[in-house]
């Protein structure tokens, strides 16, 4: 009898009989690192993103100031050609110039400049804060209509002021009885009535943040004349009662070695903000405050005590 063929099958079974727990135990372990890779993936994206698009940002900022600035060749042209003729009479030193012109060129853009006073340095001041908002105010309503006239680009108003260099004593023994009060150092100048405070100006000029405000006038160089009592005052006020803008303000006192001007910046721009002098120029960084700082005053520490009496 004839046989048929027979076929042999080999089954093949790992050792110890485990096989199923070890491949699942496999694909656990290559899913863990499937899920961790995405982890990192996902997370070196989003941070790479995010600092791409800071720096974007930053890069952007940088090139819009810019360009809203006047290229650096031009405005140290424009600064070394008003300090040739700086030894002139009621002229700034080439020092005082370029202290300003500083920090205009590193002003956070564009830059909103007031100025108290027309002098030689109004155009200048007027051209280096290029595409910013440059305002004057002068004390002659004929010198700022001449000037409109010459030069129609330029904002500038006048301002009739009461004030005389005379009157300096009494009009500090007046707001030390007013610093909680009218003279307070936070306040809308607008409605103040103040006798210091300068509030006759067009509205939208007490809304401006301003960051550098020059005092190189009115006239104070007899005591007929005005002063810059009122506007020493003013520019305190502005700054510590700002909205917006960047936390300090700069600002610059012209001919601080004359009484009125030594003894106004002690008392509304205050001794602890005093960053450096140049010459007859001082310079001043002072923060914003809340309302709430009015009783404080305008200084940390009095100045009364620097303030020599008035003689009789």
């Amino acid at each position: 009898m004839k046989t048929g063929a027979k076929f042999i099958v080999l089954h093949h079974k790992p050792a110890g009989g485990g096989g199923g727990a070890q491949t699942s135990s496999s694909h656990r372990a290559w899913l863990a690192v499937f899920v961790l890779f995405f982890i990192f993936t996902f997370a070196f994206t989003l941070f790479t993103t995010r600092d791409t698009a800071s720096a974007a940002r930053t890069a952007a900022s940088a090139a819009a100031k810019s360009k809203s600035q006047l290229p650096k060749p031009v405005f140290d042209a424009l600064l070394h050609y008003a300090s040739l003729n700086a030894s002139s009479a009621g002229r700034m030193s080439p020092e005082e110039l370029k202290t300003i012109a500083t920090v205009l060129r590193h002003c956070a853009s564009p830059c909103n400049f007031l100025v108290f006073g027309l002098s030689h340095e109004t155009l200048l001041w007027n051209s280096l804060n290029h595409k910013g908002r440059t305002v004057f105010v002068g004390d002659s309503a004929y010198m700022v209509a001449k000037l409109e006239e010459k030069h129609p680009s330029i904002e500038a108003y006048d301002v009739q002021f009461t004030t005389k260099v005379s009157e300096l004593y009494d009009l500090i023994e007046y707001y030390k009885g007013e610093v909680t009060g009218e003279c307070r150092p936070v306040q809308n100048l607008l409605f103040s009535d103040c006798k210091l405070a300068i509030n006759d100006l067009p509205n939208h000029i007490y809304d401006v943040a301003w960051d550098v405000i020059l005092i190189d006038g009115p006239r104070g160089y007899f005591g007929a004349a005005p002063g810059r009592m009122t506007a020493i005052f003013t520019a305190g006020v502005l700054a510590r009662s700002k909205k917006g803008g960047a936390a300090e303000t700069h600002v610059f006192v012209h001919e601080l070695d004359r009484d009125v001007e030594r003894v106004c910046s002690d008392e509304f721009l205050c001794g602890e903000n005093l960053v450096e002098t140049k010459d007859l120029l001082g310079h001043f960084v002072i923060g914003k405050r809340e309302k709430n700082s009015n009783r404080f005053g305008f200084c940390s520490v009095s100045a009364s005590s620097s303030v020599p009496q008035k003689s009789i």
